[in-house]
């Protein structure tokens, strides 16, 4: 499907977390027609360099490139993309592939479960990280694990590797640079995304519980303000160094696995 002389492929793309919206951005550049779907309450902590906040401002622009927040309606997607704009759906289930028709459809929810995505929802399906089997459950999976040394690397028959559920590594940091939820509850920031912290700075709230910064840093990002959360979830992050703008980067290992999915997108052809 593409809309009048519009050529380019449809890439449909699950999920507009940091590692999607990585994804998507170097997709996009790569003169694709990119759509995005996301749940209606995303729980993303690296929010500057993430497409999902359009879900509740109607847009966001990572680097250069801007998201618009669109119905699953096949002309509003159209003229999103002849805007050159990323179209992004409210559509958990991504029943919008029904109307896009896309050519490739890419799962970057990183659930690390299966999603219902499957190998016949387009000519080319590709699971980013664990939770796929390529040559049954998609037909490429995309590398993601850090431990493995080669994120990024195309699969074309088995899984990646497994989660180890820890933070990447930035600076030498790994779990010390994250906080998760203490008990259920609503969360309130204390401090603004890119601000400078000190080890012990207070950053945030569960209900009435403190949430202290275990390094200093930069506030690379955390969940929206008032979103309601259960014990466990992650809420924050900070980057070990005192760079203001690093917060709206996309990191290096993202950018090496969404040149991994262009990858395996033009080897397909």
């Amino acid at each position: 499907m593409n809309s009048g002389e519009d050529k380019r492929p449809v890439v449909l793309i699950r999920g507009a977390g940091e590692m999607a919206s990585g994804i998507a951005y170097l997709v996009h550049r790569n003169s694709y027609n990119v759509c995005l779907t996301e749940i209606t309450r995303p729980l993303t902590v690296s929010r500057e360099n993430s497409f999902s906040d359009a879900v509740f401002d109607g847009t966001k622009t990572v680097c250069d490139v801007t998201a618009v927040r669109v119905d699953a309606d096949i002309d509003e997607i159209k003229n999103t993309w002849e805007n050159g704009f990323v179209p992004l759906v409210i559509d958990p289930d991504a029943s919008v592939k029904n109307i896009v028709a896309p050519d490739i459809v890419v799962d970057a929810i990183m659930a690390k479960r299966p999603t219902g995505t499957t190998i016949n929802d387009a000519r080319l399906v590709i699971g980013v990280g664990p939770g796929f089997y390529a040559g049954k459950d998609v037909h490429i999976v995309v590398e993601t694990c850090d431990s493995s040394g080669n994120p990024g690397t195309l699969i074309f028959e088995g899984e990646a590797e497994a989660d180890t559920a820890i933070p990447i590594d930035v600076g030498g940091y790994k779990s010390e640079r994250v906080i998760w939820s203490p008990e259920d509850g609503v969360f309130t920031p204390a401090m603004r995304m890119g601000d400078r912290v000190n080890s012990g700075d207070i950053l945030g709230y569960v209900n009435d519980t403190p949430l202290k910064a275990g390094i200093g840093g930069t506030l690379r990002g955390f969940v929206r303000e008032g979103t309601v959360i259960k014990k466990g979830t992650k809420l924050i992050e900070i980057d070990p160094v005192y760079e203001q703008d690093v917060y709206g980067l996309i990191r290096d290992k993202i950018w090496t696995v969404g040149l991994g999915v262009v990858e395996a997108i033009k080897c397909s052809r």
